[in-house]
């Protein structure tokens, strides 16, 4: 259910199905500004939360500090909103400045930030070590039918390699956010809410079979949360409202039906990830900003 102005109002409609049973779905919370970190070192301090196929490392780190992988099994994604960095990955180093998004191959990479500040990496919990570190990471032991089983989306033509996109990019009549893709993520940096979203105009909805992971990086949220009513009394649970700040994320499993609103006076800013990447935001003309390097998977 979308508002009539709202992009995803013209996406098809999801086949109307009755709801599985056995939802054994809970929602993940993390308020990164309010618990502690799991890494505290000289470089910095690093959060993390996980999802059923990936994980949130959120860093906040001091001028000069590295965060490097060694033996990374797939493509990872990392977000610098206000930071400048210097990513290498194998034979390949860039300079990125602010609002970048970048997808960085498997085996060895790092991120450096030169003056500090923050950086968001998504992974795929095929990265053991980082699920290992998850205070949530026993959050998936029982089987969670409703989410398939992770498969990645077809490399690009000229191979992995490091890729680097500024989002800095205007806002477009008939495109929902600013959406990136690579063969394990989807990342939806949605432009900013000035000041609180209309409370008339807010979009409830849900989805059948992933999770979406909304990411806050400034700003106030409340996020709201519906649990529809299968035929098995164990799956109902009670309507959840979560008022968060930045830096925070909450993991939404499906079928939970959900919508969010932005409430800080001043400027609200969320990224939505999925992984994979999702099919129906992909087939939409232009809404990729990047897809010309990576491919969808045949029909």
């Amino acid at each position: 259910m979308y508002d009539k102005k709202d992009p995803r109002s013209t996406l098809a409609p999801a086949v109307a199905a009755k709801p599985k049973t056995g939802l054994i779905a809970e929602e993940q919370l993390a308020r990164f500004y309010a618990e502690p970190p799991q890494i505290d070192d000289a470089g910095g301090q690093t959060w993390f939360l996980r999802g059923h196929n990936f994980v949130l490392a959120y860093s906040r780190l001091v001028p000069g500090a590295v965060l490097a992988r060694k033996g990374q099994p797939d493509e990872y994604v990392a977000i610098l909103p206000q930071a400048k960095a210097e990513i290498s990955a194998g034979a390949a180093t860039e300079a990125t400045g602010p609002m970048t998004v970048a997808m960085i191959p498997p085996g060895e990479s790092s991120v450096a930030l030169p003056e500090g500040g923050e950086v968001y990496r998504l992974f795929t919990t095929a990265s053991q070590d980082l699920v290992a570190l998850c205070p949530n990471a026993r959050a998936y032991d029982a089987p969670r039918s409703h989410v398939p089983e992770f498969r990645p989306w077809p490399e690009p033509a000229d191979g992995l390699k490091l890729r680097t996109y500024s989002y800095d990019v205007p806002a477009e009549e008939g495109r929902f956010g600013r959406i990136f893709r690579c063969t394990t993520f989807m990342v939806n940096l949605i432009h900013p809410y000035e000041g609180p979203r209309d409370p008339a105009r807010m979009s409830p909805h849900h989805h059948d079979d992933f999770e979406q992971f909304s990411i806050l990086t400034e700003g106030e949220y409340e996020h709201h949360l519906r649990w529809p009513w299968t035929t098995d009394m164990a799956d109902w649970k009670n309507d959840v409202t979560y008022r968060v700040g930045a830096p925070s994320a909450l993991v939404i499993p499906p079928p939970v039906i959900h919508t969010s609103r932005a409430c800080g006076d001043g400027s609200n800013k969320l990224i939505d990830v999925f992984c994979p990447p999702r099919e129906d935001f992909s087939a939409r003309p232009g809404w990729v900003l990047n897809a010309a390097d990576y491919p969808a998977p045949a029909a």
